[in-house]
């Protein structure tokens, strides 16, 4: 890293000797030598951390880029699905159609009291409703209350 040879290392080493003296030597040495191993041991837990968020970060790119090509594949599959039949399709031809809206029961009746009840319901009015509600009670009214001269035969036919 820095380079130092043999040499400057014994260049040091007398330095060092003819400055602290033989009694303060060793000493200084293992001094040095202990704020020598926090550098290198606080520079690799650096390194450790630095090399783990680069890893969590590409792990992210990596799905990010992952997850953009499952939805694109998903969106690819799922298109020829989301409408089955085209407009043109013997399905779609012979599918049924939807029920319609303008239906008229009444249509198939001839007793008028049904037609004006429906036709009540339609116009959305309640007041024709009820008035049709009375005429159909009333008629049937007049069905039960009917005179007892017709014969029972004609009766049993009704």
């Amino acid at each position: 890293m820095f380079d130092i040879g043999f040499a400057e290392l014994m260049v040091v080493a007398i330095m060092g000797l003819v400055v602290l003296g033989p009694e303060k030597l060793p000493t200084a040495a293992r001094t040095v030598g202990l704020w020598v191993g926090r550098i290198r041991r606080s520079l690799s837990s650096i390194q450790r951390e630095v090399q783990a968020e680069l890893k969590v970060e590409e792990l992210k790119r990596t799905a990010a880029v992952s997850k953009e090509q499952v939805d694109k594949e998903l969106n690819e599959m799922s298109q020829p699905f989301s409408k089955p039949f085209g407009e043109d399709s013997p399905a779609q031809k012979a599918a049924m159609d939807p029920p319609q809206t303008d239906f008229d029961p009444a249509s198939f009746t001839a007793d008028p009291a049904v037609k004006e009840a429906y036709a009540a319901t339609d116009a959305g009015s309640v007041e024709q409703s009820e008035a049709a509600e009375q005429e159909i009670a009333s008629a049937h009214e007049a069905d039960t209350h009917a005179p007892e001269s017709e014969s029972s035969d004609t009766k049993r036919d009704v």
